[in-house]
C-alpha cells in the first residue's frame, strides 16, 4: 500500500525554507519594479514639461496617472488570470509587457505615443503584482506566511521610496528617456529570474468578466478626467460634468453587472465582511495621502529648495526609517493592540506629517525631514495591518483576488491622490502667480511655460508654486484624517462583531 504520510526531513523543511526565501526575494523585486515606477515618473516632471514633448500641466497628470488608473482597474482582472492561467506564466508574460511599454515610452516622439507606452507598460505592471501576492502564499510554509506577507508589504511601502532615489540617480543625466530605458532593463533581469526561481502554481477555474473590466475601466478613467481637467475647463463646464455624471452612471451599471454575473471581476457582495470593506478602504487612503506626497515632493524639492533631481530622490528617505527599521514589530502591536488602536495611530501620524510638511517648506530641511519621518510611521503602521486584514478576508484558494484586491486598492488611491493633489497644486500655482506672468490670456499652468513667458519673475514663480504645494499637502492632510475616522471606527465595528460572533 502506497503510504501518504510520509514525515518531511529536516533537510526538506531547510531546502523549502530556502526556496521561500528566493521566492520572496523574487516577487519583492518585481514589486519594488512596479511600485517603484509609480514613484520616480514624478521626479521627471521638471525634466518633462521643460523637454521636447511640451506637455500641458494636464498631460502631465495623465503621464503620470495613465500607468496608475490602468494598473489599479486592470490589477483584479490580473489577480483571475493567474488564478486561471498560472501565476508564473502571467507574471512573466507582464514582466514582459511592462518592458515593451518603457521601450515605447522611451522612443516617444509626442505626449499620445508616451501616454500609449505609459498604458501598456499599466497594463504590465495590472498582470505582475497580484501574481507576486498569489505565488508568495502558495510557495511559503504556513507556518512562515504571516511573517513573508509582512516582509512582502514592507517591500512593497519601500518600493515608491526605492523609486524616487533609483529615478533621482537615472534622470540625473537630463533625459526623462533614460528612466525608461532603464525599466526596460530591470523588468527583462526580473523576467530571467522569475523564470527560473518561482515554482508553478496550480490552476482554478475562473471566469475573467471582460464587460466587468471596461465598465470598471471606463468610470475610472470618467472620474479622473473629471478631477483633473476641472481647474482648466471650470468644474461647472459641460466637459466636467458630464466626465462625474458618467463615472457615476458606469459605476451603477458595473454593480449591477457584478451581481449577475457567474464569475464577476470584483463581487461587490465581498464587502459586506466589514473588515475587508474597511481594509479596502484603509488602503485607498493610505496611498491616496503617500503619493500624493510623492508627486508634490519631486518638484517642491527641485524648484522650492533648489535641490537636483537626484537631491529630490535622496531628499524623501527620512520616510524609508520607519519602515526599515518597524515593520517587523508591526504584527505584534496588532497583536496586543488591536486593528483599530493601530489604525487610528497610523492615520494620526500621516495626518500630523502632512500638515507639518506644508507648514515647512521655508523651514530647514532637517525640519522638513522630521515631518517626513512621521509620514513614514504612519505608512508603517497601516500597510502590514491592512495587508492582513485583507489576506483574511478570503480564502486561500482566492489568493489571486486577495492580492489584486489590494493591489487594486492601492493603485486606485495612488491614481486619485496623484489627480486630486496635482489638480489642487495646479489651482493654487495658477492663482497665485502675479498679474504680471498671467497675462491677458490664459494663465500658465507649469513652472516650465511661467519661466519660458517671464524668465525675471522666476522668485514669485517658484513662490506661487510653493503655495500651491503648501495647499496641496493640507487637503491631503485634512482627506486622510477624515477617511481615517471612518475606517477606524469600521474596524472597531468589525472587531466587535467578531467577539460576539465567537462568545
Amino acid at each position: 500500500m502506497l503510504r501518504t504520510d510520509i514525515a518531511t526531513t529536516p533537510e526538506d523543511s531547510r531546502t523549502a525554507a530556502r526556496r521561500a526565501v528566493i521566492v520572496l526575494a523574487c516577487v519583492s523585486a518585481c514589486t519594488t519594479l512596479v511600485i517603484g515606477f509609480v514613484a520616480a515618473i514624478n521626479l521627471a516632471v521638471p525634466l518633462l514639461a521643460a523637454g521636447d514633448l511640451h506637455p500641458t500641466s494636464s498631460e502631465l497628470l495623465w503621464i503620470v496617472d495613465g500607468y496608475v488608473v490602468v494598473f489599479a482597474c486592470l490589477v483584479i482582472p490580473g489577480g483571475a488570470a493567474g488564478d486561471r492561467f498560472g501565476r508564473k506564466g502571467v507574471l512573466l508574460t507582464g514582466l514582459f509587457t511592462v518592458a515593451a511599454g518603457a521601450a515605447l515610452s522611451a522612443l516617444a516622439p509626442t505626449v499620445a505615443i508616451l501616454l500609449a507606452g505609459r498604458v501598456l507598460t499599466g497594463i504590465g505592471a495590472a498582470l505582475v503584482l497580484p501574481n507576486c501576492v498569489g505565488i508568495l502564499i502558495h510557495a511559503t510554509p504556513a507556518e512562515r506566511r504571516g511573517r513573508a506577507l509582512a516582509v512582502w508589504a514592507g517591500v512593497s511601502g519601500i518600493g515608491g521610496l526605492v523609486g524616487n532615489v533609483g529615478g533621482g540617480a537615472l534622470l540625473t543625466g537630463g533625459s526623462w528617456r533614460t528612466l525608461f530605458l532603464a525599466v526596460v532593463l530591470v523588468a527583462l533581469a526580473c523576467a530571467l529570474w522569475a523564470a527560473t526561481a518561482v515554482p508553478r502554481s496550480s490552476r482554478h477555474e475562473r471566469g475573467l468578466d471582460p464587460v466587468g473590466t471596461l465598465l470598471f475601466v471606463a468610470a475610472a478613467v470618467a472620474l479622473l478626467l473629471g478631477i483633473i481637467e476641472g481647474p482648466e475647463l471650470g468644474w461647472t463646464s459641460a466637459f466636467v460634468a458630464t466626465a462625474f455624471t458618467l463615472c457615476a452612471a458606469l459605476t451603477a451599471v458595473w454593480l449591477a453587472v457584478e451581481l449577475r454575473v457567474r464569475h464577476p471581476m470584483l463581487d461587490p457582495r465581498l464587502f459586506r465582511n466589514p473588515l475587508l470593506a474597511t481594509a479596502s478602504i484603509g488602503m485607498v487612503v493610505a496611498f491616496f495621502a503617500n503619493f500624493g506626497l510623492f508627486y508634490v515632493n519631486a518638484s517642491l524639492l527641485q524648484y522650492g529648495r533648489g535641490f537636483s533631481v537626484l537631491g529630490a530622490g535622496l531628499g524623501i528617505l527620512p520616510m524609508t526609517l520607519p519602515l526599515l527599521l518597524g515593520t517587523r514589530y508591526v504584527r505584534h502591536l496588532v497583536a496586543r493592540a488591536g486593528h483599530a488602536v493601530t489604525l487610528a495611530a497610523a492615520f494620526l501620524a500621516t495626518t500630523g506629517g502632512l500638515f507639518g510638511l506644508s507648514t515647512a517648506s521655508e523651514q530647514p530641511y532637517a525640519v522638513y525631514a522630521c515631518w517626513l519621518v512621521l509620514v513614514g510611521i504612519g505608512i508603517t503602521l497601516a500597510l502590514p495591518c491592512l495587508t492582513q486584514e485583507i489576506t483574511a478576508g478570503l480564502p486561500p484558494q482566492q489568493a489571486g483576488v486577495a492580492g489584486g484586491l489590494q493591489s487594486a486598492t492601492r493603485e486606485l488611491g495612488s491614481a486619485l491622490g496623484v489627480a486630486v493633489v496635482g489638480t489642487v497644486l495646479t489651482a493654487g500655482f495658477t492663482r497665485n502667480l502675479p498679474a504680471a506672468v498671467t497675462g491677458a490670456d490664459s494663465a500658465p499652468r507649469t513652472v516650465a511655460e511661467a519661466l519660458a513667458q517671464a524668465p525675471a519673475r522666476h522668485t514669485d514663480i517658484v513662490a506661487a508654486y510653493v503655495d500651491g504645494a503648501d495647499a496641496a499637502l493640507r487637503v491631503a492632510a485634512v482627506s486622510a484624517f477624515c477617511a481615517g475616522v471612518l475606517v477606524v471606527a469600521g474596524a472597531t465595528w468589525a472587531a466587535r462583531r467578531t467577539r460576539q460572533h465567537t462568545a
